[in-house]
């Protein structure tokens, strides 16, 4: 007869998000998660499998709290302009986490190396994108952006630049420099 879990599965994948996001994916060893998880080794293969595995699992635990993020901001904002500078404003406050973005992180670590990896950040990329052109669609209707923009190109470049903000935040502590980055970047939508 199995034993029952002694342990709540989103609480320790929230723990390996923590280590792996912390880390990266080569860096981080088995003891390491098996000491930071706080549960056994075979408790992490019996329920996650391999490292890998978990590492993916960790990935879309990850992508899916950050789009449950997005998602309760958007239903929180009136002002469209307003919403996009609260994505790029949330990047710049860890909030006890670690610096950057798991996802970016992820990608630039692996997405060369490693196809369920690169699969996984492309789509995340791809729903950012696409939550983008139909904001800017949003705010062209109401007269909030330009509407001689396109759309989906401006989806691409906004998303390039929040990108680069992801990355840039882990090596920059100039708030200011941080924040001069975002207004530039979004006056294209005045």
């Amino acid at each position: 007869m199995a034993r029952p879990k002694e342990f709540e599965v989103n609480e320790v994948l929230d723990k390996a998000i923590q280590l792996f996001w912390a880390q990266g994916y080569e860096k981080t060893s088995m003891q390491e998660l098996v000491d930071f998880m706080g549960i056994h080794r075979r408790s992490i293969y019996d329920t996650f499998g391999d490292k890998h595995a978990l590492f993916m699992k960790s990935l879309e635990r990850y992508e899916a709290k950050q789009t449950q993020k997005i998602n309760f901001m958007v239903e929180r904002q009136k002002s469209v302009k307003e919403l996009i500078r609260a994505m790029f404003e949330s990047t710049l406050r860890n909030e006890g986490e670690p610096l950057g973005c798991f996802i970016v992180n992820s990608g630039v670590e692996l997405g060369v190396l490693d196809p369920e990896v690169a699969h996984l950040v492309e789509e995340s990329y791809s729903k950012t994108e696409e939550l983008l052109a139909k904001l800017i669609l949003e705010g062209q209707q109401t007269g909030e952006i330009k509407t001689n923009l396109e759309p989906k190109a401006i989806s691409h470049y906004l998303m390039n630049a929040w990108l680069g903000l992801r990355t840039l935040v882990k090596t920059r502590t100039d708030q200011q420099k941080l924040t001069d980055i975002i207004d530039t970047t979004l006056a294209v939508l005045d």
